[in-house]
């Protein structure tokens, strides 16, 4: 995945500076981002502070650690599985 040239708390500042009147068109000129960009950014951290980004990425983290244990559980059943089939 590509890393954004933007922290969380800047884009934070940027979505604010919208909230404040800023129009879109002048922060995308300002900050040299897209009007994609400024409004996928508005979907996702519309709304939010910094505690709530935090946590967001906090469990983003505890996700990616929880489908990697399943991923590495279920190979293990799966290797069990085949040794058991193959005695019988």
């Amino acid at each position: 995945m590509k890393k954004s040239r933007f922290t969380e708390g800047q884009i934070l500042a940027i979505l604010k500076q919208g909230e404040n009147g800023v129009t879109v068109a002048d922060l995308c000129r300002e900050h040299g981002i897209s009007n994609a960009t400024c409004y996928n950014w508005r979907s996702k951290y519309g709304g939010m502070d910094a505690s709530l980004m935090a946590e967001m990425k906090a469990m983003a983290e505890e996700n990616r650690r929880l489908k990697k244990m399943y991923a590495e559980m279920a190979m293990q059943n799966e290797l069990l599985k085949d040794a058991l089939g193959k005695k019988s």
